[in-house]
């Protein structure tokens, strides 16, 4: 009785999720013609062409559209039964790399204690952080990362979550800014410099907006940037007022002074959101007590 090769099974998940030998060779750790040759094999086995050329890309046939589902859950399934039982779990001696979605200001704020946290109870754990291009829930369900961390977006229903802290956001200028020798900063104040604010969408009106417009006020917006640490950059060296989570001014960076917004505004919840087929994984779970911890610890110390 010829046994199929089960090692093939991980590299078709890895390529139909890919849709690229490139990207499945990277994901995998191996050189684009070893993937090459994995990528004939799976053709030989399948007897599917599995990835065609269109044009300069590489997509999928009919057939690999309709097994990559299946695929997916079947290589998960065969990763969770080759490790460790809830009863046999180690964290000390565990060996993996867990793939977390999050933006730049969550990583500034606790990543570095995560790390230190998750290297004393595991060594051999490596944590790998990576940005957020989009709110949805694709890259959890399809299994290109472990953990999400943020604002509640357009998650699938079946995505499950934790609640990590409350959040509010704060003003930021430079230390020797107008608004930073007064106290009790007024809102007609607080609009009458100009403003960088953070966006991926270029979506630039916010519930700082809606509280502004309440009282008949709007703020001029300056500057827009991807990202809190160029924010927070500009600001320094500038007149215009950033806008940044509380938690990310935890340790209060130099040369700039934090005041409590003017206006009444919505706190946010940021969460720790995975997919249902890892919540009993050991590994997975140990991984979210972990975050949960380290962010409640900091954010007491706020």
């Amino acid at each position: 009785m010829n046994e199929p090769d089960l090692n093939l099974l991980i590299a078709l998940d890895v390529l139909l999720t890919e849709g690229s030998v490139v990207g499945a060779a990277r994901r995998l750790g191996l050189s684009a013609s070893a993937m090459s040759r994995t990528l004939s094999r799976l053709r030989a086995t399948t007897g599917d062409p599995l990835l065609v050329r269109a044009g300069r890309n590489m997509v999928l046939t009919p057939y690999a559209e309709e097994i990559r589902q299946r695929t997916q859950n079947a290589a998960f399934e065969a990763r969770a039964l080759l490790r460790p039982s809830s009863a046999d779990f180690n964290v000390s001696r565990l060996e993996r790399t867990f793939l977390i979605r999050s933006n730049d200001g969550f990583v500034v704020s606790f990543g570095a204690a995560m790390i230190s946290a998750a290297a004393q109870a595991a060594p051999s754990v490596c944590l790998r952080f990576m940005s957020k291009p989009e709110k949805n829930s694709n890259a959890l369900r399809e299994g290109r990362v472990d953990l999400e961390i943020g604002v509640l977006g357009e998650m699938g229903p079946e995505i499950l979550l934790q609640t990590l802290f409350r959040d509010r956001f704060m003003g930021v200028v430079r230390k020797d800014h107008p608004l930073a020798a007064g106290k009790g900063i007024t809102a007609q104040a607080y609009v009458s410099f100009g403003h960088v604010v953070v966006s991926r969408r270029n979506n630039t009106f916010g519930p700082v907006d809606d509280a502004l417009a309440e009282v008949g006020l709007t703020r001029k917006i300056a500057a827009v940037v991807p990202g809190f640490s160029a924010a927070l950059a500009i600001a320094r060296n500038s007149d215009l007022v950033a806008l940044i989570p509380a938690s990310f001014l935890i340790s209060e960076p130099d040369g700039l002074y934090a005041f409590e917004l003017p206006l009444k505004t919505r706190e946010i919840t940021i969460s720790q959101m995975w997919h249902p087929r890892s919540d009993v994984d050991p590994a997975h779970r140990w991984l979210r007590q972990l975050v949960l911890s380290v962010c409640r610890a900091s954010m007491k110390k706020e």
